[in-house]
């Protein structure tokens, strides 16, 4: 039988002292901070009726958080993609493959992440995307296949900039991933290869077939928490001007000065975007741990 569990000395010392950094916190607002409180402003930034289109509009705040939204959505993806794809090179037997996705591993957990959101940027936004003119392509388009566009990736005359960041955010994002999937490799028993190697399959039929469905089972946890990590990590993106949350936050910051209000929205919509994330977790972790008994 499981023991019912109840409040300890501890708990109630613990309880205590929150509750009265609590009051402590909420009385210095109300009495010792010079502040004009304007929580009625907060609401147009989100949402707001338009009177010559008749109908409501995004506002600036969650224009941003569809942009964040829409990084974060492809980032798991392209991030993903790198993660497999160099965690498989990396214990694989070809010498140059190893060395390589070492080497991005390595250069990438080992730089800040600003130097590297500034160079990836600007190289990948430079000397890849820009001769491509995808925004020019973009502005050719018929309104609804822009729509389209906009509604999965961003506007015309954004385009350029949005891929560039999110090529960014995956290659950074990717290399803990790599490590990840590394691990969930390596944690696959000999006898898994072995005796798929005694029914004749190939490398590939091994990986494919046997070692990744078995590896994919055993990280889906720490792969979600990292996901929940480059919904976080985007927001560094907005030093390059990328008009994601926080970006949006801080040029509204600017221009009305409601600091607080602000920051705390943006706050809970990020908490609206990482706490489904962190219960999926858990329940995973619930799930396999389970299975495994």
């Amino acid at each position: 039988m499981k023991k019912k569990s109840c409040l300890t000395l501890t708990d109630l010392l613990v309880g205590t002292f929150l509750l009265i950094v609590i009051l402590f916190f909420a009385y210095r607002v109300k009495v010792g901070l010079n502040y004009n409180w304007a929580w009625d402003s907060i609401p147009q930034f989100l949402f707001r009726y338009d009177n010559e289109k008749q109908q409501w509009m995004s506002g600036i705040l969650m224009t941003g958080f569809y942009t964040t939204i829409r990084l974060s959505f492809w980032g798991i993806i392209l991030a993903t993609f790198f993660g497999v794809v160099t965690g498989i090179a990396k214990t694989s037997n070809v010498l140059f493959l190893k060395w390589l996705a070492t080497t991005y591993v390595e250069t990438m957990r080992n730089l800040p992440p600003l130097v590297i959101i500034f160079i990836a940027y600007f190289f990948v936004g430079d000397q890849i995307l820009s001769p491509l003119e995808i925004d020019s392509w973009a502005e050719t388009l018929s309104p609804q296949k822009q729509l389209i566009l906009s509604t999965l990736f961003a506007k015309p005359g954004y385009l350029t900039s949005f891929f560039a960041a999110l090529m960014t955010l995956a290659i950074f994002e990717g290399a803990y991933i790599t490590e990840i999937v590394r691990a969930g490799i390596e944690s696959i028993a000999t006898g898994q290869w072995e005796a798929s190697h005694a029914l004749g399959l190939t490398g590939y039929q091994q990986m494919r077939h046997i070692i990744l469905p078995q590896t994919f089972q055993r990280i889906m946890p720490p792969m979600t928490g990292q996901f929940i990590s480059l919904i976080k990590d985007s927001s560094i993106v907005s030093v390059i001007s990328i008009q994601e949350l926080c970006f949006q936050g801080i040029e509204l910051m600017t221009s009305t000065l409601h600091t607080i209000e602000i920051w705390t929205v943006i706050t809970l919509m990020y908490l609206a975007l990482t706490l489904p994330c962190s219960l999926l977790v858990e329940r995973l972790e619930v799930r396999m741990t389970q299975g495994m008994r």
